[in-house]
């Protein structure tokens, strides 16, 4: 038996030397080397970075050391233009965390990426399993870009600076206001309101003589009342400022826009109060003004007498714009001229029409500021500038609200949003903020806390000093002596900038340009206020629409 037990032995040897076993050696688990963090200088705060300095020190961190050899050839440090910017790197825990630093100072406000490739080797010689991939943008240069003047010379050099887009660009022909500084023949019936404004403004503020003024008033005057189309006595939205002939907003928009008519017949009686003397002259620029308000058929607005004033008509497409003027927005100017005209819509249309039954109320609070009418948050701050450039809104009252405490706490509440900064927007605060509606990247909108690209508008504080003079004066040298290098051009501010997109408008529109002038006007002097409020026909229009003021 032991013989057997002996050649089992040799068998089971023999099986094993001859490789019966074919289990695989268990494989090799490539060594892990993955991101771990990063921060910029001692900020931590993802992907993206606002305000770092010029020469930021970015660390990336992974899970195990870095062979360093593979650097150069993974990380990358651009700007926008797609300029590779010069680094150098140092080393940290272990040569797990490298820290690129640039060679020479960044540019002020300007966008980088720092990316860190697959091609990345640790010492195991393991690749990154995911790109990493940072943004960081520039702070802002905080010099002074322009010397040091005092608060009341800033305010007369903006003035004189935005008077210009009206005066030293007036169309040639009309001398009305061209839309933008880009327009050539278009002209705005509504900007052109703003920009007789700012005509008599300029008088005053002895930017130009009397008698110039006078002149260019009689030209805008002499071609409403003789080339310019109108419909019903309202005028287009846009006109040709050689022919007078209507230039569509839109397709159906082809007519008269009853709204932009106001801010027109607005600026005109101001003029109007403006020249009083008795010369022939004046006289005669008086008696044009009138028969070019007086000519304007209000009622006719109504759509067959019903409790609302319509936007438009045209001889075209008639109604079918159907937009009814309802508040709270940038109208009441014009149920205010409609029940002043020489036969006035009644008070119904506006206590129906544009109050909607008192729907127009909304007295929420936001920021623990009382809203007393108007959308959410209050809507875009040019709700608050256009019907007031004359109306006085101070002390000023009726049965649905105290339009003081209305633009004021608008403005605050306007005010608040961007300095809370819930979006996150680079560059909102104290010294930077302001949403209405202006130019933004690619487009046009109209900026509110409800619509908020992070575009900021300069119109929007400044047409705002009545209302906040110390915020907007806040406002207002951290667009001149900080921004003056990108904003401040050859007719004021431009439009509208975004720290956020690092992006700078540069254009200029009639209906922003001109509340900036008007308002600081108003606010030093009073003078656009007291001249329209001081019209009878304002006076009795009001008092019969129900309103109040020390003014009227």
């Amino acid at each position: 038996m032991k013989w057997i037990a002996c050649l089992l032995l040799i068998i089971t040897a023999g099986c094993g030397k001859s490789g019966g076993d074919n289990t695989s050696p268990p494989p090799v688990t490539p060594a892990s080397f993955s991101f771990q963090a990063q921060r910029v200088d001692s900020v931590s705060a993802g992907f993206s970075y606002y305000g770092t300095g010029t020469q930021p020190a970015v660390r990336i961190s992974f899970s195990d050391a870095v062979l360093r050899s593979s650097v150069a050839a993974a990380c990358s440090f651009t700007a926008k233009s797609g300029d590779n910017v010069p680094y150098n790197v140092t080393w940290e825990h272990g040569d797990s965390t490298l820290v690129l630093k640039p060679v020479a100072p960044l540019s002020n406000l300007t966008a980088y990426t720092v990316t860190a490739g697959t091609t990345l080797l640790s010492v195991k010689n393991a690749k990154l399993q995911t790109a990493v991939s940072l943004s960081l943008v520039t702070a802002i240069d905080t010099t002074d870009k322009f010397p040091r003047i005092s608060d009341d010379a800033l305010l007369t050099l903006v003035q004189q600076q935005t008077f210009k887009y009206f005066w030293d660009f007036g169309h040639p022909v009309s001398g009305l206001a061209r839309e933008r500084n880009t327009s050539g023949e278009t002209v705005t019936s509504g900007g052109s309101g703003f920009g007789i404004m700012a005509i008599i403004t300029g008088i005053e503020r002895h930017f130009i003589t009397r008698s110039e003024g006078l002149a260019r008033i009689q030209k805008i005057t002499t071609f409403l009342g003789t080339k310019a189309a109108r419909f019903h006595g309202a005028f287009p939205h846009w006109l040709n400022g050689s022919t007078g002939a209507a230039i569509p907003f839109s397709t159906k928009d082809n007519g008269a826009d009853l709204v932009e008519t106001s801010y027109l017949i607005q600026g005109l009686l101001t003029a109007r109060q403006y020249f009083k003397n008795a010369d022939i002259t004046e006289t005669q620029l008086r008696n044009d003004i009138n028969a070019i308000c007086n000519a304007v058929e209000w009622n006719w607005f109504r759509k067959d007498n019903a409790n609302v004033l319509y936007w438009h008509w045209s001889n075209e497409y008639k109604w079918d714009m159907n937009l009814p003027v309802k508040g709270w927005n940038e109208c009441l100017i014009t149920y205010i001229l409609a029940a002043s005209a020489q036969t006035p819509v009644p008070k119904a249309t506006y206590d129906s029409g544009w109050a909607n039954n008192g729907a127009i109320r909304n007295n929420n609070l936001y920021y623990d500021i009382k809203l007393p009418l108007g959308p959410a948050l209050g809507g875009p701050l040019f709700f608050s500038h256009y019907s007031f450039l004359g109306i006085n809104p101070k002390g000023l009252k009726d049965t649905y609200a105290d339009y003081e405490e209305q633009v004021v706490n608008h403005t605050r509440i306007n005010y608040a949003y961007c300095v809370a900064n819930p979006g996150k927007n680079y560059g909102y605060g104290a010294d930077c903020w302001g949403l209405t509606a202006s130019d933004i990247p690619n487009g046009y909108t109209a900026s509110s806390p409800v619509n908020d690209v992070g575009v900021i508008a300069p119109t929007a504080a400044l047409s705002s000093f009545p209302y906040t003079p110390q915020e907007s004066m806040r406002a207002l040298k951290f667009f001149y002596y900080k921004l003056g290098d990108k904003i401040w051009k050859e007719y004021g501010f431009t439009d509208a900038f975004s720290l956020q997109h690092i992006w700078f408008a540069n254009s200029f529109l009639a209906i922003d340009q001109g509340p900036v002038i008007v308002m600081i006007e108003n606010h030093r002097s009073g003078l656009l206020w007291n001249l329209l409020m001081s019209c009878p026909e304002i006076k009795t229009g009001m008092h019969n629409l129900g309103f109040t003021s020390p003014h009227l």
